[in-house]
């Protein structure tokens, strides 16, 4: 697994940041055999001694991203460790995710986690929360948005410069021309994946647009745009921005008779077993798990010890790229759910 050059410092930092909270964790925990056993389960452990609180998260997860269901366990463990009810809503429309935040301003929670690909559409709905005293975390994208819009820190990858660890890595395996495959429109995240990307890469990149709420849409999407370019300047890589879209277009290539390479943002079960086959070149893991338990181990840190995590700045968690010899160590974790 390597970790790009230019985040290195500030993941290195936020590993220092995870350990930390590891360490203020246990002191609500107990020792011995029990806890090695939990903590083979991704993390936990006895139930802190502090009041109870109700920390909701509201993403912009669209149907069947199994990104968020990594996120939630990560934040669900937390949550039991840290004696929290947690609450969890998503849309991948803006419109919807306001008016979810706004649901949970009304439920008088005690901390919100929020997704950012479409600031704008949050904005109003954010200031109201932090208006009313509510804490807010950002997790996983829009982390320029964060501090303007009054969030106590952003946790997840800089997008820009995991596009580009994308782009160089693509240059040192000698493609050409990339197509780069984005799943929801308009989200910025996404776009500044592609952009940086393009940034970094010696070659070529077009994007390409899918519904990415519809997969067989999508499949039929991106194996006609490398059919259609192998009569002119055929594709050698495609860069999907999210896990599931990865088995797409493996099975896009064959519908296409293409030999372009796939290579993907994010991890799951099925991209570690694709790795493992050698149907996809590389992924890159942001490790969704931590976004979760950080955020609302943050949000429990701050209620109760007056912690900000990083100091307000973004905590990164991301990005490392991950090859087919990373497998044997990520297999049983990815089975389990939490990378």
């Amino acid at each position: 697994m390597r970790t790009n050059r230019k985040a290195a410092g500030r993941t290195a930092a936020a590993l220092l940041t995870a350990c930390a909270l590891a360490l203020v964790a246990g002191c609500s925990g107990s020792g011995g055999k029990d806890s090695e056993d939990k903590a083979d389960d991704g993390g936990g452990g006895t139930k802190a001694k502090t009041p109870p609180m109700k920390i909701a998260m509201v993403t912009h997860s669209g149907e069947g991203d199994t990104f968020w269901d990594i996120v939630q366990s990560g934040a669900e463990v937390a949550a039991a460790k840290d004696n929290v009810d947690f609450l969890y809503a998503a849309n991948k429309e803006g419109k919807e995710q306001a008016q979810l935040i706004q649901s949970y301003i009304d439920q008088d929670v005690d901390g919100l986690v929020v997704s950012l690909a479409k600031p704008e559409a949050v904005k109003a709905v954010i200031a109201k929360a932090t208006a009313a005293g509510i804490p807010v975390v950002t997790i996983n994208s829009g982390a320029e948005f964060s501090k303007p819009f009054g969030a106590l820190s952003h946790i997840g990858q800089d997008e820009a410069i995991a596009g580009e660890a994308v782009g160089e890595e693509l240059t040192r395996r000698g493609k050409k021309k990339a197509l780069c495959v984005i799943h929801e429109q308009g989200n910025v995240s996404l776009e500044e994946r592609c952009a940086g990307v393009k940034k970094a890469f010696g070659g070529t990149v077009e994007n390409l647009n899918v519904e990415g709420t519809n997969m067989p849409s999508s499949t039929s999407s991106i194996e006609a745009k490398l059919q259609s370019a192998k009569s002119t300047d055929e594709f050698d890589t495609v860069v999907t921005l999210g896990a599931p879209f990865a088995a797409a277009s493996v099975k896009a290539k064959a519908g296409a008779g293409s030999d372009a390479e796939i290579n993907t943002f994010d991890l799951n079960e099925d991209v570690v077993k694709q790795l493992k086959a050698k149907e996809i070149g590389f992924a890159v893991d942001q490790q969704p798990y931590l976004q979760g338990y950080l955020a609302v181990d943050e949000l429990w840190l701050n209620k109760n010890n007056g912690n900000v995590v990083g100091g307000g700045k973004p905590v990164l968690t991301g990005p490392a790229l991950v090859t087919e010899k990373d497998v044997p160590a990520l297999e049983k974790f990815t089975a389990r759910g939490t990378r």
